[in-house]
């Protein structure tokens, strides 16, 4: 087993906002004058209050917030905006002058409270940004808002993860960790906050060997945000169905037998409240990616080494995860699916076996995971260190981050290297050597079909293939004779690039410089390099709002929508093919 240095007393981590610019300016836009307003609903922690007071910041606005200890009585939220005993007429009339009125936890309103909001949102003199969580009871007034009839309904989803990385970015945490976050906060941002706090100050996390990055190996720390999360878990459940879920908990996923001890009975009822999942093939797992650590971390030590499993009852287990996962490389379909084994043996710092982690490996790699190939690569190889496939892994996860030579494929993705690589001489000859989607895409590089090209990145996208699906579109910009048609693929392969953990694929190396003026292309690589509006109007000695200038006229020439893009549009250097 790996030894980890253990000292994290150091690490900062970040929480800035970040993603959601599209619902950022949804909010925005249903807060100016001449609209409204806007009700954002979604469940607790998942960022409703953050996204609104980013939206309006800097306007002059007035806040009113619910509260459970005061749902009881009337007007409670806008005591401090209303006299005593205030009639809703006169309170909507006190109220019209205002401008802007932000409601916070509006599910948790008292009635008069909540039949004021609505009556401000029928009279439109006052514009309205309104908060509420989601699936919480709503006061009638309040759920009359969602309907958008009123006011603009803006349904919020979980974070991403690959918003979720960048939320985390510069806290020095490696993917393995970022993603087990990920999967166990599930888009909770309350949650995701209280993990990271707790795993900086009880010191779980520990410094990996080779990188620098800080891992997180153990069990969930059971903070309060946790009990609370998996509370509702366990309330009102009869002995058999909490044995069931502590027996998942522990073993997941379990297949589905009759002889497994498993109560259909039982089963079904846990199904039927959405706290299971059976799978295609019978196999059995918690519905909620929280619940299985928070029920081990709860478990008493004894009840929990009598549950508890060792690698070796998990092997077959394993080795199921990994032919379905061969399965799907072979069909080149890599949409996400659950590994749940690999990751437990991963998350909890025991072995993993350098054949499950080389495919596991290259399944990321083929995503356009590239820190999470070299992740797993680095695992296998610990477990181990001469394996040859893992240290192929690793290289090619490298070299696709532009830090190695460039590791030709094997079988048909040895074809399709020259397909990736932009050449239309070697695409036409690999068009016979290759078959599906592969193949789609050789045939419209070898014709230089821009729209061709663009139906072909859908089709890898929409199996999992992110890093190829860029480089199609990044290819389609230069077949592309409308220049519309060209900006709009250049904003795909960008916004697919950035999904891909640093990869830096050649097709889009010097994609897009030459269409801009010399300052522009100046500046526009000044800022790729990481530097501010201010560091380079210094260098350059322009003003600031010149830089700005330039920096805008550019986005608009891109498609690019901020400066986080302009790493993927600047020149990059040559590589070389091993």
């Amino acid at each position: 087993m790996t030894t980890y240095e253990r000292d994290a007393r150091t690490l900062e981590l970040p929480w800035s906002f970040t993603g959601r610019e599209d619902e950022l300016e949804l909010v925005r836009r249903s807060s100016v004058a001449g609209r409204q307003g806007v009700v954002v609903t979604g469940p607790a922690g998942i960022g409703k209050t953050r996204l609104i007071t980013e939206a309006v910041g800097g306007t002059d606005c007035v806040r009113v917030t619910g509260t459970p200890e005061t749902s009881t009585l009337p007007f409670a939220a806008f005591a401090h905006l209303l006299s005593d005993r205030v009639s809703l007429p006169g309170a909507v009339r006190h109220l019209s002058g205002v401008r802007l009125l932000v409601v916070d936890d509006a599910h948790l309103l008292d009635e008069a409270s909540a039949a004021l909001v609505h009556q401000l949102a029928v009279h439109g003199r006052t514009r309205l940004v309104v908060a509420a969580a989601d699936p919480a009871p709503l006061p009638g007034a309040v759920a009359r808002l969602r309907t958008g009839e009123l006011l603009t309904h803006l349904a919020l989803e979980p974070l991403p993860y690959d918003e979720t990385d960048r939320l985390l970015a510069g806290g020095g945490l490696e993917p393995l960790t970022v993603r087990r976050l990920h999967r166990v906060c599930r888009g909770d941002l309350r949650l995701l906050r209280d993990l990271l706090g707790a795993l900086r100050e009880s010191g779980p996390l520990t410094r990996v060997p080779d990188t620098g990055e800080w891992a997180w190996r153990g069990p969930l720390p059971l903070t309060a945000t946790v009990r609370d999360r998996i509370a509702p878990l366990l309330d009102r459940r009869g002995p058999g169905e909490r044995d069931t879920l502590e027996r998942l908990a522990f073993a997941e996923p379990l297949p589905l037998h009759l002889d497994d001890g498993l109560d259909l009975a039982v089963l079904e009822r846990l199904e039927t409240d959405g706290l299971i999942h059976v799978d295609d093939r019978g196999a059995v797992r918690l519905a909620h990616p929280l619940h299985g650590p928070g029920l081990r971390a709860s478990a008493g030590r004894l009840r929990a080494r009598r549950l508890a499993r060792t690698p070796d009852q998990c092997e077959p287990a394993l080795k199921d995860e990994q032919e379905q996962l061969e399965e799907r490389i072979e069909l080149l379909d890599v949409r996400e699916v659950p590994a749940p084994v690999g990751e437990w043996l991963a998350s909890g710092g025991l072995p993993v076996p350098a054949g499950y982690a080389a495919v596991r490996a290259r399944y990321s790699w083929l995503r356009g995971e590239l820190r999470e190939a070299a992740a797993w690569a680095r695992e296998g190889l610990r477990a181990a260190p001469g394996d040859a496939a893992c240290r192929t892994e690793l290289a090619r996860a490298a070299a696709e981050s532009g830090e190695g030579a460039v590791v030709r494929g094997d079988g048909g993705l040895a074809h399709y290297g020259t397909v990736r690589l932009g050449e239309p001489e070697g695409a036409a000859g690999a068009v016979r050597r290759l078959d599906g989607v592969l193949a789609r895409h050789a045939e419209a590089l070898a014709r230089g079909d821009g729209p061709a090209l663009d139906r072909a990145a859908e089709a890898l996208a929409e199996r999992g293939l992110l890093l190829f699906a860029a480089e199609a579109h990044a290819q389609a910009v230069r077949a592309h004779r409308d220049p519309r048609a060209a900006r709009m693929s250049r904003t795909r392969a960008v916004a697919l690039a950035r999904r891909c953990q640093g990869a830096r694929p050649p097709a889009l190396a010097g994609l897009v410089l030459g269409e801009l003026t010399a300052r522009q292309r100046q500046i526009v690589t000044l800022a790729a390099s990481g530097l501010s509006n201010r560091q380079i109007a210094e260098q350059l000695t322009l003003s600031v709002r010149t830089v700005g200038n330039h920096l805008y006229s550019a986005y608009t020439r891109l498609g690019a929508s901020d400066r986080a893009a302009l790493p993927w549009l600047v020149e990059q250097p040559d590589r070389q093919s091993a």
